[in-house]
């Protein structure tokens, strides 16, 4: 009987995966470019501050709109 493997749940959990993160990110990032950032400034940031600004994605708008109608 596999009793240790019912009784402990972490055994069974499913592992994280590089390549699952990866496809997240790029998936993140891909929504900053939907949303109206410049490729160059997304290269740039880091994985927690590409996570910061997709909570408020409205915001990420009107600052690519702003830097558009800047430019």
């Amino acid at each position: 009987m596999a009793t240790s493997t019912f009784r402990n749940k972490n055994m069974v959990r499913p592992k994280k995966r590089g390549v699952a993160k990866r496809r997240r990110c790029l998936v993140q990032r891909r929504r900053l470019i939907a949303l109206g950032m410049c490729e160059e400034e997304i290269s740039k940031l880091q994985l927690n501050e590409i996570r910061a600004l997709l909570k408020y994605p409205e915001k990420v708008r009107k600052e690519a709109e702003a830097k558009k109608n800047n430019q």
